[in-house]
């Protein structure tokens, strides 16, 4: 029956239609959590909150654990009780609730959000990339591209958030950036549960209105031109998506709760969720407490799962003990990637050079009075004789003068070749620098899996993690390159960065979507949902470590009640430091991954067809003739 199903499905391009509207609702959920993670630290620090550096570190590595630490909890219901489909709704729902509480500027109240956020992302992530899977028969080549398509549509939405969440919360307020992601996820909600005409409205006007204002909210050509390659790439993704829905979306038995469910469990998990989600703020504001709960509850999992494991058939068994040490390099992986919301975000505000100069102080200015913008040109020079100018200054200056500073300044000979005026880029915008780059290569990358394979040159899948650790090592290297040629005042240039970024990317696109598809493919069909969860708390913990690592660059305020961030001659050395030290790990993990990579690839059992726990594929288990090159030569 659930291959009449499969096949029986329409498609666009060769893939099932019902992908394109679990792009979109991925989409819009992922403009929704990177929009308001674009603005979270600098939320903290610069909002209402003002905590230190390592106050917001430790609250960022308490949330973002949690994010992902509740889709194992999330999959197990979908599995038993909900199905995927009403466990993506519920998630959606509870997410879109939290990201309007964050538009109110009260500590239980933010808190309350993030925890609302958190049980959200666990009833929607994990099931919504199951169901992605679902729509593939078992063995299929399409799943790996399937994938990456659903991949794309991730990126693209966080590649959009920054853009117009980032930049409309640093420049006009951070409730109008925190409302804009709610707008996000309640269409993103929308479109997976509304008819596919209504659906198809929804896509084509939400699209239209979002691509619109990206072209409109920018005035320097750079930004303006990252704005129309991303505004054109969401019309072009609309438009497949339209051309879908037309022929069928997604098939009613996608995602459906199992057969035999007792309806007293599903609101028995309604009525928990009023006590679980104070229970979790309260979590995120305790860290510590945070990290205590996820190692139990990581201890726990990892238990059952290995019980599944050890009860399974051996091919089965051999494929879980893949998945779960693909997963620890994934962790580690992960937890030097997510310093992009931390650490690189504060090293972006504080020590990179984001102002595109269109005017320099020349030396028969010095002895004048000018009229000059208050920019990052001024970051640790002094200005007629003061202290070092910082970034909280600047701040304060702009807030007093409603988004903009100016101030009469006597021109110094040590001023000249100071940039006059330019645009400086919001440091939230670079957050969308991985996503973009995504955009730019992901096809390539499938395109490149897919040539290579033609002709048995491509490389496995742990072959591919440790390509993936390899080049974010050089990735912070770069970095800490950028970092160690500063400039006199601290500051180094964009193009560190975003080099940085690319590298990041590069490695993102060899490791993250062959992962999703492993978990489907090398997990036995009854527990798929909860090991996808399993591959999320993997990610829970790197998140958490994440958040320590962060904290290493924290620098101290200033005295007195007041909290300052210090110059950028004084901050710069520290980022370095770290990212220093994470590319030395990052490169020794990736070749101890690439050196067990053949046993590895002898576990996976590529030859054997089904999951590991039908009886073919016990039978599979003596390895058959047929599975066998030099056993097919002697029976020729």
């Amino acid at each position: 029956m659930t291959t009449d199903r499969l096949a029986a499905q329409k498609e666009l391009f060769g893939h099932p239609t019902g992908l394109f509207t679990l792009f979109f609702a991925e989409m819009w959920e992922r403009f929704s959590y990177y929009g308001m993670r674009a603005l979270l630290i600098f939320y903290m620090i610069k909002g209402f909150l003002s905590y230190s550096d390592n106050e917001a570190y430790a609250v960022y590595g308490a949330y973002t654990a949690l994010v992902y630490a509740t889709p194992f909890i999330g999959g197990i219901l979908a599995d038993k009780l909900l199905g995927a489909r009403k466990a993506v709704i519920i998630g959606g729902a509870l997410m879109a609730s939290g990201h309007l509480l964050m538009t109110l500027e009260n500590e239980s109240t933010f808190f309350m959000a993030l925890a609302l956020l958190i049980v959200g992302n666990g009833f929607f992530k994990p099931n919504i990339s199951t169901m992605v899977g679902s729509l593939y028969p078992d063995g299929s080549g399409k799943k790996d591209a399937g994938f990456t398509l659903f991949y794309m549509g991730i990126n693209l939405g966080a590649a959009m958030s920054p853009l117009l969440c980032g930049y409309i919360g640093e420049t006009y307020g951070w409730h109008y950036g925190f409302g804009l992601a709610t707008v996000g996820m309640l269409v993103g909600l929308a479109v997976f549960w509304a008819p596919s005409r209504l659906a198809q409205m929804l896509i084509g006007l939400a699209a239209l209105v979002t691509a619109g204002g990206m072209f409109i909210i920018e005035r320097d050509p750079i930004s303006l031109s990252i704005n129309v390659f991303v505004g054109l790439a969401l019309l072009a993704s609309a438009t497949a998506a339209v051309m879908a829905l037309n022929k069928g979306g997604l098939p009613d038995w996608a995602g459906e709760a199992p057969a035999k469910t007792n309806k007293k469990y599903e609101f028995g998990i309604y009525g928990a969720l009023v006590l679980v989600v104070p229970l979790i703020a309260l979590l995120v504001g305790q860290s510590e407490l945070a990290g205590i709960v996820l190692s139990v509850f990581g201890v726990v999992a990892l238990g059952f799962l290995l019980v599944e494991a050890f009860r399974s058939k051996k091919v089965a068994r051999e494929r879980l003990f893949v998945v779960f040490i693909l997963m620890f390099f994934s962790m580690l992986f992960w937890a030097f990637f997510e310093q992009a919301g931390s650490s690189v975000s504060n090293f972006t505000d504080r020590n990179v050079d984001r102002v595109v100069e269109v005017e320099t102080v020349t030396p028969e200015m010095v002895g004048t009075t000018v009229t000059m913008d208050l920019n990052q040109e001024w970051l640790g020079r002094k200005m007629e004789g003061e202290s070092l100018y910082t970034l909280s200054e600047l701040d304060a200056a702009r807030t007093e003068g409603g988004g903009t500073a100016t101030r009469e300044v006597k021109v110094t000979a040590d001023m000249v070749g100071m940039g006059l005026g330019g645009t400086e880029i919001r440091a939230s915008k670079f957050q969308a620098a991985n996503p973009i780059f995504i955009l730019l290569f992901g096809l390539g990358f499938s395109w490149l899996w897919g040539f290579l394979g033609a002709r048995k040159m491509e490389p496995n899948i742990p072959v591919k993690f440790g390509l993936g650790l390899l080049q974010l090592g050089l990735g912070f290297a770069v970095l800490y390159y950028g970092a160690s040629n500063a400039d006199d005042r601290g500051m180094t240039t964009m193009a560190f960065l975003l080099l940085g970024y690319l590298l990041h990317t590069t490695g993102e696109l060899c490791l993250s979507p062959v992962g999703l598809s492993m978990v489907t493919k090398l997990s036995p069909k009854r527990i798929v949902s909860t090991v996808m969860g399993a591959w999320f708390l993997a990610t829970a913990f790197s998140s958490y470590l994440a958040g320590l690592i962060a904290q290493l660059t924290g620098v101290e305020h200033g005295g007195d009640g007041e909290s300052l961030i210090p110059a950028p001659q004084e901050t710069v050395g520290i980022y370095g430091d770290v990212f220093g030290k994470i590319a030395i790990a990052a490169v020794i993990s990736a070749f101890i991954i690439l050196a067990i990579s053949p046993l590895l690839k002898k576990w996976m059992h590529t030859e054997v067809l089904g999951d590991g726990e039908g009886p073919e594929d016990g039978a599979a288990e003596q390895k058959s003739p047929e599975a066998d090159p030099e056993a097919l030569k002697q029976k020729a």
